[in-house]
């Protein structure tokens, strides 16, 4: 069964690299201007900035701080890339402690000619590793799965099942997933697997955006929701049947609109919010 439609922008959260042209601060006002009530702050946003000063300038404008993007790829062909991997990642809980962030995105890498097993062997250390100082911090660690096109270069967690099965052996609250439905709708497991993770108390972040059928590049060209053909409503309700009540976070990376005016963007990414979210 879908969910029921969304009449309101009460649970709307914008990515910072959905609208890319904009900087943060122009970001934050425009995003805020337009009733969008939550923010996810990428890292390259922060560059320069002061993360502490940039917190308080988004909840000045009436936003909370959904999460930070985006931590993770620990996997390296040496122990010096995987501890390098390591101290990036304490560095991005520091960041998300400053920023005001409660949970942070880790996209958990993978290194070409390596075997999957090891790759996620490496990712669940690097993980466990980290764990301590997230949960000292008050951050917690929400794993991404993404689609299995990515696996090669970019991350070798390609299931909602592969996700959880790191979460049960660290066995930290602090540890969870990220939900993306352009990552997972194709699961055809997927509603038992959202349920799973109902039950076991760790889905922290949904995002959403589209899989247009005719694609010119898998990184950079996602739909705008309603444009392709993931069933939005009905995972909408599978996840809020598994007892999320968050936000939606709307991650659209997007050659196309990013070349495009971001104010007729945002506004698009409201209708379409309603009309198919």
């Amino acid at each position: 069964m879908n969910a029921a439609p969304l009449t309101d922008f009460s649970r709307l959260c914008v990515h910072t690299i959905t609208t890319k042209p904009w900087p943060l601060a122009e970001a934050v006002k425009h995003y805020a201007a337009a009733g969008v009530k939550g923010i996810t702050v990428w890292r390259q946003a922060l560059e320069g900035l002061d993360p502490a000063a940039a917190g308080r300038m988004i909840r000045e404008q009436g936003l909370t701080v959904v999460s930070l993007c985006r931590g993770g790829f620990f996997t390296a062909a040496t122990a010096a890339g995987r501890r390098e991997a390591v101290s990036d990642n304490l560095r991005c809980i520091e960041l998300a402690a400053a920023v005001g962030a409660p949970h942070i995105v880790l996209v958990c890498g993978a290194v070409p000619g390596q075997p999957l097993a090891e790759s996620r062997r490496q990712i669940a250390e690097g993980i466990a590793a980290i764990a301590p100082a997230a949960a000292a911090a008050g951050v917690r660690l929400a794993i991404e799965p993404l689609h299995p096109i990515y696996a090669a270069d970019r991350s070798a967690i390609n299931t909602i099942s592969q996700a959880r099965a790191i979460c049960r052996q660290i066995a930290s609250p602090w540890v969870g997933l990220a939900l993306d439905v352009y990552h997972i709708w194709w699961d055809d497991a997927l509603e038992q697997e959202i349920a799973a993770c109902g039950r076991e108390k760790s889905l922290f972040a949904f995002h959403v955006c589209d899989w247009k059928l005719t694609m010119l590049d898998p990184l950079n060209d996602r739909g705008l929701m309603g444009e392709g053909c993931i069933p939005l409503r009905q995972i909408r309700g599978w996840v809020e049947a598994a007892g999320f009540a968050g936000f939606h976070e709307v991650e659209i990376f997007s050659n196309l609109y990013w070349a495009g005016d971001q104010h007729a963007f945002l506004a698009r990414i409201q209708e379409a919010y309603l009309g198919s979210v």
